[in-house]
């Protein structure tokens, strides 16, 4: 069964940075395209991030240059570098493998002070 555990969010003043991380289990972590999602309160759920299972990376234009993907294969983990964070960015994030799309983790919870 697939199971994904987000971690790393918190309360972080705008300007500031996170690093979040997802550990996977049940899917062949390797060759899966990942996938970081964020959900704000009163809004549908918005793609962030992916990277392929060669390590190829596509943000979307509201991350892109302040977010950075990546993974560690040998640790079953993806990772979310969050930088210059704004209040915007408040939301909680999720991760989430391509080819197994209804299972998420709980995700983590990030909120930008301003």
């Amino acid at each position: 069964q697939v199971h994904l555990v987000e971690s790393g969010g918190g309360l972080v003043q705008a300007g500031g940075s996170l690093r979040l991380s997802c550990t996977a289990s049940g899917i062949i972590f390797s060759i899966n395209t990942m996938r970081w999602y964020r959900q704000a309160p009163g809004k549908q759920r918005e793609f962030i991030a992916l990277i392929t299972g060669r390590g190829i990376t596509t943000y979307a234009d509201s991350v892109k240059g302040r977010f950075t993907i990546s993974r560690d294969n040998a640790k079953n983990t993806v990772y979310l570098q969050t930088n210059k964070l704004k209040p915007e960015d408040t939301a909680v994030y999720s991760c989430n493998a391509l080819a197994t799309p209804d299972y998420w983790g709980q995700g983590t919870q990030v909120t930008v002070s301003s």
